[in-house]
């Protein structure tokens, strides 16, 4: 092979993999991915923290999600969220804290609920778990809902989380494009406070 088609050659492949391997980069993290989210658990009338009860959903939820079941398969969660801390409410983080140290994964609380668009950005630029288990506030789950694809009036009556209501899951599901392929809400069973 003559030098200068050997040095052409050697470049086109070199382009080739590069633009591969961007490829593969650019590719939507929420591909084949699962996402569940929950509320946080029973809030007092007062104060930023949890119930009893709430703190016996969140040591309930350590064995309900570890593992999950969908579908009647057994689903191993890979990847904790939870709302970010404020003044106010310190409950997503306190919700999944107990489930975070059975499954001895982190637990991130970087992102705020007023903005979901960011956690969704992130779940669909940087890589993380294909099963996603994200602890939010009620008054905010349509506007994640939302961000991530979903129809909130498809999981949610009157696209708003009724303020008593503490035993759904949401389940987002995503195709191998990192399209919504489904959605749909399952109630908690009545062993959980």
């Amino acid at each position: 092979m003559r030098p200068a088609l050997r040095s052409f050659v050697s470049s086109l492949l070199f382009v080739l993999a590069f633009c591969a391997s961007a490829n593969a980069w650019a590719q939507d993290q929420l591909a084949n991915t699962t996402v569940l989210i929950v509320r946080h658990a029973e809030k007092p009338k007062e104060g930023p923290s949890l119930t009893p009860q709430g703190f016996a959903r969140a040591q309930a939820y350590a064995h309900y999600f570890a593992p999950f079941h969908l579908d009647g398969r057994p689903f191993a969660i890979n990847a904790l969220y939870a709302g970010h801390d404020s003044k106010n409410s310190m409950r997503p983080r306190l919700t999944l804290e107990p489930l975070s140290q059975a499954l001895h994964l982190p637990l991130n609380t970087d992102f705020e609920t007023e903005a979901p668009d960011a956690l969704a950005a992130n779940l669909r630029s940087s890589p993380h778990g294909d099963h996603i288990l994200i602890a939010w506030r009620h008054g905010k789950i349509p506007a994640l809902v939302t961000a991530l694809g979903g129809d909130p009036a498809q999981l949610i009556p009157g696209s708003k989380w009724p303020d008593d209501t503490y035993d759904w899951v949401l389940v987002l599901r995503y195709d191998k494009q990192g399209r919504l392929a489904g959605e749909q809400r399952i109630q908690e069973p009545a062993l959980l406070p």
